[in-house]
């Protein structure tokens, strides 16, 4: 199938999923407001409430709302671009799409999961945070993931992370789950270290959160694995991530890089200066 007749059929799905909103309305703001900070107003059959963008716990229990408020009203196109870029990356290597076992973390309620079966990923695990987040992809995406797992990656039990070693997972995803606290940079190391050597890992992250003037941490860890030899960052690009609810683009950076080596302590344990 065609990448255009793959990603409308996604889309496709993404519309008919059943939804329990009457009506989303967005505050009337101008100017600049800060991206963790939008919220909306939503009417269910339950009431009216407000919803932060970033409360994903009451997001995911209104069946549709996710997708609503993300794709439908903001154009959110980052499980498109980001996984596109991976298979224009693995189509230039000796391995294939259906060559992957991916562990994808910040897993939500599964539209990457979705896009990834369907370019052809025959296995893949999902993780979250959040329990709202499995009962979203049971509720609307059932058949997405071979398992999906409520797990904080910064504190992984060890017969847990032996059964993650077993499964020798080759690809790492996450998507728009970095820079906000959501998933910390110790949390992404940490499934990092969990991807066989020679792996791909794959990420998208906002553009804020590359530069050098960074407080979260990404940056100066991403500079870190590349400068150490511990990933070969081989595409990334910046995109149109979605629009704010004042009609603002926002923009992020998609990376695909492949795991050279173990990650070494210091970096697992958080010492991850820049090489001079």
């Amino acid at each position: 199938m065609q990448r255009h007749n793959i990603e409308q059929s996604i889309a496709d799905k993404i519309r008919r999923v059943r939804s329990g909103v009457e009506y989303v309305r967005f505050p009337n703001k101008h100017g600049s407001v800060k991206q963790n900070e939008e919220w909306c107003e939503v009417t269910t059959k339950k009431g009216t409430q407000c919803i932060r963008f970033h409360d994903y716990h009451k997001i995911f229990r209104v069946p549709g709302l996710y997708e609503e408020i993300f794709h439908g009203r903001l154009a959110c196109q980052s499980p498109f671009r980001v996984v596109r870029l991976l298979t224009d990356v693995v189509a230039e290597s000796e391995m294939a799409m259906r060559d992957l076992k991916v562990l994808e973390i910040g897993a939500g309620n599964g539209i990457v999961g979705e896009t990834l079966r369907a370019y052809g990923v025959p296995s893949l695990v999902g993780v979250d945070i959040l329990d709202e987040a499995r009962q979203a992809v049971e509720r609307d995406r059932p058949d997405t993931y071979d398992s999906y797992l409520i797990l904080d990656f910064t504190d992984v039990p060890e017969p847990q992370e032996e059964q993650f070693r077993s499964c020798k997972f080759n690809c790492l995803v996450t998507v728009a789950a970095l820079g906000f606290g959501d998933i910390p940079p110790a949390a992404f190391v940490k499934a990092l270290d969990l991807i066989e050597i020679d792996g791909w890992l794959v990420f998208n992250i906002k553009e804020d959160f590359v530069y050098e003037s960074d407080q979260s941490g990404f940056a100066k860890l991403i500079d870190s694995l590349n400068r150490k030899q511990i990933i070969q960052t081989q595409a990334y690009r910046r995109y149109r991530h979605r629009y704010s609810i004042t009609g603002s683009p926002l923009y992020y950076v998609a990376f695909v890089s492949r795991k050279l080596c173990d990650v070494p302590d210091e970096i697992l344990q958080g010492r991850c200066e820049s090489a001079s």
